[in-house]
C-alpha cells in the first residue's frame, strides 16, 4: 500500500538498523484482508469496502499535455491510453478520474476491488522496470517513494514519459494532487469536478464530528509483527494531519518528537501517554490484534491500552490522501469517539 511505501521511503533518513527491519516487512505489506485475534477491533465498527467511486462519466483527454516532474523534469504526454500509476494512491485517483478501465498494471499496494484482476509490476513495492515496459504503457505516475532509482531511469530512457509527484503528507496536498494527475493526463476538468466533490466530503465528514470539546491524544504507530518493526510516528509521520482533523491531538508531536518515525520503546510511549492509538489494520493484525498489541513495550501502561482504545484503518487508505480520504475520517472519528458515533 501507498502508506506501507511511503513510510519505508521516509524511515530510509533514519538509522541504518530501522532500514534494515523496514527492509525484512516489504512482502508482509501486500498480504490479504486482516484476520487478527481480535477480529472486531481490527475491522473497525464499520469497515467500508475497499472500493473506489469513480466520477459518473468517463472523460476523454485532451491532449498532449506538458506538466513539470517534482524531479524538475518536463514531461509530455501524447497518449493516456495505457496508464500505469506506481502506487495505490495514485491508482486510486486515476481510477476515481474515471480513467480506470485505461490502467492497464498495478503496484502491490492497489489493493482496491476494480484493480484486483490487473497485473502486479512491482516485487515487494520495488518497480521493475521490465514489467512496466512489457505492457507498453503510454504515461506512468510516480511519486518521490517510487523506487529504485535505476527502473525510473530505465523507464525515461525508453521513452515513455514518467511523471513523478510529491508525496502527499497532509489534508491540504489532496487537492492540489488531484489537479497535477488531471492536468498530466489532459482531464483537468474532471479533476475540477473530483477536487470539488472530495473537498465537500471532507468538509461533511469533519462537520459531523461530535461537539465533545475533548481533544483526545492520539498515537500513530506502524506494527509490523513478523518483521519486529514496531515504530511511533512523530510529526512528519503524514497521520498528524488526519488526527488533527478528528479534533484530536498527534501524541508524538506533542512528546516533542521530531521527523517521521521513532523506534517505540516504553519511554516513548509512557510520555506520550496517548488516550488512543492509530494503527494500520494489517499491522493489528501482524501482532496478533489488540491482545497482541497490548503486550508491545509500554503500551498497556497507557490510557489507551488501559481503556483498550484502538483505532485501526486499512493500510492502503489511511495514508493515501486522496478521493478516500473522507471515508478515512468518518472511520477514526467512529472509532474515537464511539459514544457519539452518529
Amino acid at each position: 500500500m501507498l502508506s506501507s511505501s511511503t513510510i519505508r521511503s521516509r524511515a530510509a533518513r533514519g538509522p541504518a538498523l530501522l532500514l534494515l527491519a523496514l527492509g525484512l516487512l516489504l512482502a508482509l505489506t501486500a498480504c490479504g484482508p486482516a484476520t487478527g485475534s481480535d477480529g472486531a477491533a481490527a475491522a473497525g465498527p464499520s469497515r467500508a469496502p475497499d472500493a473506489v467511486e469513480p466520477l459518473p462519466t468517463e472523460p476523454t483527454p485532451q491532449l498532449p499535455a506538458t506538466a513539470v516532474s517534482a524531479d524538475g523534469r518536463q514531461i509530455t504526454v501524447t497518449s493516456a491510453d495505457r496508464i500505469i500509476p506506481l502506487n495505490g494512491s495514485l491508482a486510486e485517483l486515476v481510477f476515481s478520474l474515471g480513467l480506470g478501465p485505461r490502467v492497464v498494471a498495478r503496484d502491490v499496494s492497489t489493493t482496491f476491488r476494480q484493480a484486483a484482476a490487473l497485473p502486479v509490476i512491482t516485487q515487494a513495492h520495488d518497480v521493475s522496470a521490465e514489467g512496466v515496459l512489457s505492457l507498453h504503457p503510454t504515461v506512468v505516475l510516480a511519486d518521490r517513494s517510487t523506487g529504485p532509482a535505476e527502473a525510473v531511469a530505465q523507464i525515461r530512457a525508453a521513452g515513455v514519459p514518467l511523471l513523478v509527484l510529491d508525496d502527499a503528507k497532509q489534508l491540504a496536498d489532496v487537492g492540489p494532487r488531484i489537479d497535477a494527475v488531471a492536468a498530466a493526463l489532459g482531464v483537468p476538468d474532471a479533476g475540477r469536478q473530483l477536487k470539488e466533490r472530495t473537498e465537500q466530503r471532507i468538509g461533511a465528514a469533519r462537520a459531523a464530528l461530535p461537539a465533545t470539546g475533548r481533544h483526545p491524544k492520539v498515537a500513530f504507530l506502524y506494527l509490523r509483527g513478523s518483521a519486529s518493526v514496531y515504530l511511533l510516528g512523530g510529526p512528519a509521520s503524514g497521520a498528524t494531519s488526519l488526527i488533527e482533523a478528528v479534533g484530536g491531538e498527534d501524541a508524538g508531536k506533542a512528546a516533542g518528537l521530531t521527523g517521521d518515525f521513532t523506534p517505540l520503546t516504553s519511554e516513548a510511549l509512557v510520555k506520550a501517554a496517548p488516550d488512543a492509538i492509530l494503527v494500520m489494520s494489517k499491522g493489528l493484525d501482524s501482532v496478533g490484534g489488540v491482545d497482541g498489541l497490548l503486550k508491545l513495550p509500554g503500551v498497556a501502561q497507557t490510557p489507551a491500552g488501559l481503556d483498550r482504545r484502538i483505532v485501526s484503518v486499512e493500510d492502503g487508505q489511511l495514508l493515501s490522501y486522496g478521493p478516500r480520504t473522507p471515508q478515512v475520517l468518518r472511520e477514526i472519528a467512529e472509532q474515537l469517539y464511539p459514544a457519539d458515533a452518529k
